[in-house]
């Protein structure tokens, strides 16, 4: 494994990350930004006035007891009133913080969830197929509810700042020196708590792939979706055994840097101690000699003793925003990721209606990171109103090439050509939109059963006119009509009082979604594999007649059902093979006849 090290330099390298971090903060919600941050300014004054007050009651106290120079009652009272005040006011302020970071926590966790949803659906389909991408994902998600922990250190950081400030005053008026003692108190503990903090987040950045296993292991240990694989190969003591070796390694290289941190911080911790406590000595012997009353004497100790405690923890919040910045920068990082797959600048306007079709010319691709091509030298034309079919053998390339059609691939080389323009000079999200296409590995939404549909146009959720219309031309209406609440019905039994459905039942409902959308294109790729022949075929055959006049590719291993299609083009490790209608491929006794004729004994 990797070790990606973090040091000083890194950790302060990071704290450039906070002004755009507060900027998002700002942007989740001004009012209530401005709000808490008003809010702990002013608090940030009480501290030296309480002091202060106590000082004057103290002395004023002293001064009215039998033996004194004499006091005022009345002034005394009102310092009493003003500290109790002081305190009311302090306790409101508290609570009112409190509820601000609340509540600006949770919107600024749905802010960048927000935005990392949106950025994700951005990007291109290929960089979700590579794990460097999905560990650079995993640590951005986890930042989105995290980091409202840091948006309340830094605040709280500003907050003592200008606390320390006016607590500073007194301290250097009456001895310089104390300020000194002080600083040689905190800065070993934060020196202590930097170190642990950046090799803490080293850990875990280098740890990603594994916490990553360890999540999906937790998954299919425990899931709808795996538990029959589970149950029937009896996989639950190897999956256990599997997480358990992990999460072991995990905790040990974890547990040797706690001791560490504990034993260190113990030490740092006790030279604070002692350095405070010769402070406060000075103090005392300045009292007893007369240089400076005990209410002088209880407001510098007060003062040293808060300050201490406030540096302390400044200290240790410090290192821990800059530890936060370190993991925001995870977050910054994936938002930076940029697509390669964009729409131009000045987009070509899609055609209303397709006149010439789509043509492959020379189009050759292979995935980033890979020296072999899926796909190589791969030329054809797509009729408009055509309906063709791939076939080849499982890795010819049939999904790929069209991947590479709704353009969720970038040709390596070559170009493809709809109406004789280049794919790359439309606007992706208007060519995406009519284009309709079906994946064999179509995602069961754990929705209702319209929502399910209306997946295929996703604005007309509402028009349940369509979604019917939609559901009766994918042989879906008659599955969704015995579900206990049909329509509203949710799908899976992940959420409460949800159906399950078989696969034939799915397949189904995902075919609706090809037909929400008045696509001028659409692609079938291999989504009826869980219907038996028969029903693959009637499912095609009426597929073939309700989007007549629209161009079609559909993919299936069946040539029963590949044979309805006008020409077919047979792949084979990534290159075009044959093309013709079904009769000239037979007539040409090549590799797609033989295959056909093998299909084809498999009835007799």
């Amino acid at each position: 494994m990797s070790k990606k090290k973090t040091g000083f330099k890194e950790q302060f390298q990071a704290l450039k990350n906070l002004p755009r971090f507060l900027r998002m903060v700002w942007h989740t919600h001004r009012g209530m930004t401005t709000g808490n941050i008003a809010l702990r300014i002013i608090k940030s004054a009480i501290p030296l006035l309480m002091l202060y007050i106590g000082k004057e009651i103290i002395d004023e106290v002293i001064a009215l007891m039998p033996g004194g120079t004499g006091g005022d009652m009345r002034y005394l009272w009102i310092m009493v009133g003003l500290e109790l005040g002081l305190a009311v006011i302090s306790e409101i302020i508290n609570r009112c913080i409190t509820l601000l970071d609340s509540l600006l926590g949770d919107l600024f966790a749905n802010y960048t969830s927000v935005r990392l949803i949106e950025h994700a659906a951005s990007l291109d389909l290929y960089q979700f197929e590579d794990a460097d991408f999905y560990d650079k994902l995993e640590r951005a998600r986890r930042q989105t509810v995290g980091r409202t922990i840091l948006m309340s250190q830094v605040l709280s950081q500003l907050q003592d700042m200008i606390t320390i400030l006016f607590l500073s005053i007194g301290l250097i008026a009456f001895s310089p020196w104390l300020i000194l003692i002080l600083i040689i108190a905190v800065i070993p503990a934060f020196l202590g708590e930097s170190h642990f903090n950046h090799r803490s987040y080293s850990l875990i950045r280098n740890w990603t792939p594994q916490r990553r296993e360890l999540d999906y292991l937790r998954y299919i240990g425990a899931s709808d979706v795996t538990a029959k694989e589970v149950k029937i190969f009896n996989l639950s003591d190897f999956l256990t055994q599997r997480y358990k070796k992990v999460s072991d390694e995990y905790y040990e290289a974890n547990k040797k840097l706690a001791i560490k941190r504990y034993l260190w911080g113990v030490c740092l911790s006790a030279l604070g101690t002692i350095s405070y406590y010769g402070a406060y000595v000075f103090i005392v012997i300045q009292t007893v000699g007369g240089a400076i009353t005990v209410g002088t004497l209880t407001f510098l100790a007060g003062s040293f003793s808060r300050m201490r405690s406030m540096l302390q923890a400044m200290m240790q919040r410090f290192t821990a925003i800059a530890h936060g910045a370190l993991y925001l920068q995870d977050l910054f990082d994936f938002l930076e990721i940029v697509p390669n797959i964009k729409s131009p600048e000045k987009p070509v306007m899609i055609p209303e209606s397709i006149q010439h079709g789509f043509t492959f010319d020379n189009v050759g691709f292979k995935y980033p990171g890979s020296e072999q091509w899926a796909l190589r030298g791969i030329s054809f034309h797509l009729e408009a109103g055509e309906k063709m079919a791939l076939v080849g053998e499982n890795g010819a390339g049939k999904t790929t090439l069209v991947k590479l059609l709704a353009r969720l691939y970038e040709p390596t080389e070559g170009r493809i050509l709809m109406d004789g323009v280049d794919l790359r000079e439309y606007g992706l999200k208007e060519l995406r939109a009519a284009i309709g296409i079906i994946f064999q590995d179509y995602v069961r939404f754990q929705m209702k059963a319209s929502e399910n549909i209306a997946i295929g146009q996703i604005d007309a959720v509402a028009d349940m006119e369509l979604i019917e219309s939609a559901s009766q031309k994918s042989l879906a209406h008659p599955v969704v009509e015995e579900l206990p609440h049909q329509y509203e019905q949710i799908l899976g039994k992940r959420f409460a009082d949800g159906v399950e459905l078989s696969g034939g039942q799915w397949q189904k409902v995902a075919l609706a979604r090809a037909y929400m959308r008045e696509a001028q294109l659409l692609i079938l790729d291999e989504p009826t594999a869980a219907l038996d022949a028969r029903a693959e075929h009637e499912v095609f055959l009426r597929f073939a007649e309700l989007i007549q006049g629209k161009s079609a590719v559909l993919i299936s291993h069946r040539f029963s059902t590949v044979r309805m299609a006008d020409r077919i083009l047979f792949l084979e490790k990534g290159r075009r093979k044959e093309l013709g209608s079904h009769d000239e491929l037979l007539a040409q006794d090549g590799q797609y006849a033989e295959l056909f004729n093998l299909q084809a004994q498999g009835y007799v």
